[in-house]
């Protein structure tokens, strides 16, 4: 069986991988915009300066109000993929004997916040199909 800090050095290891992945592909994206800041052509013209949308000329003033449901939409979404995402490491964890009883009581804890965050989504009527 291999000691500590064998095990201490493969666990870093597989960390400065990801890490040298991770500097490599932010090396790559500055490369990339830096090249097209270099081969681009700068000709500002006025028709290139003014705000458009789909190709027509705005009118009106530059405000537009936003529906506040997209955001609870997106509110809605996070938490069930919070759900999802911690309920299958949570579930593999909670068979192990010596940490059934603390999983469990975490899990209740998650499912709290879960519960007031559907809560919140019923109160303001975004369950309701319309």
């Amino acid at each position: 069986m291999p000691g500590p800090t064998v095990l201490a050095a493969d666990y870093f290891q597989s960390y400065s991988v990801v890490g040298l992945l991770g500097v490599i592909g932010v090396l790559f994206v500055a490369v990339a915009f830096g090249a097209g800041r270099l081969l681009r052509p700068v000709v500002p013209t006025p028709e290139k300066l003014l705000t458009y949308e789909c190709g027509v000329d705005p009118v009106g003033e530059g405000w537009a109000h936003t529906q506040v449901r997209y955001y609870v939409y997106a509110f809605l979404y996070v938490i069930f993929a919070v759900d999802s995402i911690f309920l299958f490491p949570w579930a593999t964890v909670f068979a192990d004997p010596q940490y059934g009883a603390t999983t469990l009581v975490e899990m209740f804890i998650f499912l709290g916040f879960l519960a007031v965050g559907l809560l919140y989504a019923y109160k303001k009527g975004v369950l309701a199909w319309t």
